[in-house]
Order: structure tokens, then sequence, then C-alpha cells
């Protein structure tokens, strides 16, 4: 390995390679290995690595000890990033987002279906942060954050499998915390946009803690940029016995538009079941609203044209 790296950063002129490379091998690349062979997976590990190690230098090249990543020194990168996407969106999938004056001044909770690729998820932080200044963190799954590799990614823009301590305390200093209910089931089983929340109320839970507003969002033809093969009973076995991720395919530039729909504020007299199902209602109704159903790829490609579907 040290032969290997002392080669890599004479061709490359890096000298950070070793300590970073130090950092990213590691016992569970035995486990990831099969998972990373197939579909779009490996593309989006190799590409969250890549970033991860770009930022890794930016930090060394700046004398930065500390892991502050509310510093003020972290916001160009994140600009960086944020700005990337967000051209990524707007030339590929015409990405568009309606109401953000829905979004609250303060703290807030924001609920969204868990598509496979959380596309416009994804662009609607972008946009929540470039456009209205609001800082969003994301809840993801723990054995994610753990993936050797793309840990300074996760870290910079705030992707973390956060406890509900630190959940708490983030809404406190007055941020968005975005959560998916719906989880991995979700977004390997619902690509007709169905939420599979099961009993999970530990989002409307924290928002009565916190005494924090829910906030819906909505991505019009998210299901339809990539799919699973969910569908088939073998994927669906190995799933439930091994709870991996499926394979993926897609990629297609379908028209993606993000609808926030109005918070739902906080009230003392409800209960954390009746919250949860109140805010599964709301999202159901943006869902029924502004989603043709069943979806269909080739719909969702010509709406790209379809300069009157905005306003329905």
């Amino acid at each position: 390995m040290s032969w290997i790296t002392q080669m890599l950063e004479n061709w490359i002129s890096v000298t950070y390679l070793e300590e970073y490379l130090n950092s990213v091998i590691h016992p569970l690349w035995l486990f990831m290995i099969p998972i990373l062979l197939y579909s779009f997976w490996l593309f989006l590990y190799i590409f969250c690595c890549a970033v991860s190690f770009l930022l890794y230098i930016y930090k060394k090249m700046n004398n930065q000890q500390e892991n502050d990543f509310y510093s003020k020194y972290w916001d160009k990168a994140r600009h960086i990033m944020y700005c990337c996407f967000d051209i990524y969106g707007k030339i590929w999938h015409g990405y568009e987002v309606i109401g953000l004056e829905h979004l609250p001044k303060g703290p807030g909770i924001v609920i969204f279906h868990h598509s496979i690729w959380l596309c416009g998820y994804c662009f609607f932080v972008c946009k929540a942060y470039e456009e209205k200044g609001r800082l969003c963190h994301s809840v993801i799954d723990h054995f994610l954050y753990k993936l050797p590799g793309p840990k300074m990614f996760c870290d910079v823009l705030f992707l973390r499998d956060f406890k509900k301590s630190e959940c708490v305390e983030i809404l406190k200093k007055g941020h968005l915390l975005g959560v998916a209910p719906g989880g991995g089931r979700e977004a390997n089983f619902s690509n007709d946009y169905s939420l599979i929340w099961g009993n999970h109320t530990g989002f409307a839970r924290l928002a009565l803690e916190a005494k924090v507003p829910i906030i819906p969002i909505f991505t019009q033809n998210d299901s339809e940029a990539f799919r699973t093969f969910g569908k088939i009973r073998l994927t669906r076995w190995v799933y439930e016995k091994t709870r991996c991720l499926l394979p993926v395919y897609g990629g297609f530039p379908v028209k993606l538009r993000t609808y926030i729909g109005e918070p739902i504020p906080y009230d003392p007299n409800i209960t954390a079941t009746e919250l949860a199902e109140k805010s599964k209602t709301a999202l159901e109704n943006l869902r029924d609203r502004h989603q043709k159903m069943p979806g269909n790829i080739l719909r969702a490609l010509s709406e790209r044209f379809d300069k009157d579907d905005k306003a329905k």
C-alpha cells in the first residue's frame, strides 16, 4: 500500500493521499464489494469518495485542524457543491421548486417521500441554501454514514445518522432537519409513490419535543428518474433478509418539480401518532395534487416541454 500511494502521489502531486487512503481502507470493504458490484451505486460511491478527497485536501491546505462544519470556512465549499448540484438539476431535469415562501424562518422538520435516488430532495436542499440561506440537515442510515471514504462529504453537507439529542440541538439552533419516515423499505419498494411508513412516529415525537412545525414536500416524477427491481419477488426476499440496497437503473432526464406544502404547526394538544397521521395525509395530498398516477417515464420526459403543468 505504501508503494502504491507513493507512486500515485508522485504521479498526481498530492501529498495527502496516503493519509486519506489510510482512513478509507477498512474491513467494511469486504461487506461492501457485493453491493458495489452492480448498478449505479458504484458510481455514486466513487463520486462521493472523490469529492470527499477534494474536501480533505481543501482542509489540509488551509491548515484546518478542528471539524467545526458550521464554521464559515466551510461555507465556500458548500456553496460550490450546491451550485454544481443546482446546475445539474436545471440542465438534466429542468428542476423547479414551488412554494419556498412556505419555509418557516425558524426551525422545522421536512418530511418527504423516499425515492431510491432522492434527486428532488437533494435539489431542494440546494435551493433552500442558495435562495433562502437555510441550512438543511438530513438524517441518513447509520450504515451509509459509516461507509469508509465519503465521510467528509457527508459531514460538510450535514448528512448523518443523527441521534435524537443531536436532532433536538439542530432544531434549537434554528436549522431545518430532513427526515424520510419511510426509510429504505419505501425507497426500494415504492415506485408507485405510496408511503410505506409502518408505525414510524419518531419524527412526530421529535417535532413535539422541539416544538417545531413539520413541512411536507413532494417532488413530481422523482421515482421516474431512477428505479429499482423492487417488484420482483426475489429482490423483495433478498432485501428482507439482508436489508441491502437493490440494483438501480435509470438516470432519465425527466421533469422534476418540488412542491412545498404549508407547514403543520406545533400543537401541544396532539399525540405523536395523530401528528404522524396528519403529516402523512398532508404529504399524500401533495402527491395526489401534483403527481399523475401511475408514474410513467415517457410522460415524465414529455413534461419537460409542458409549460402549463406548473400551475396544476
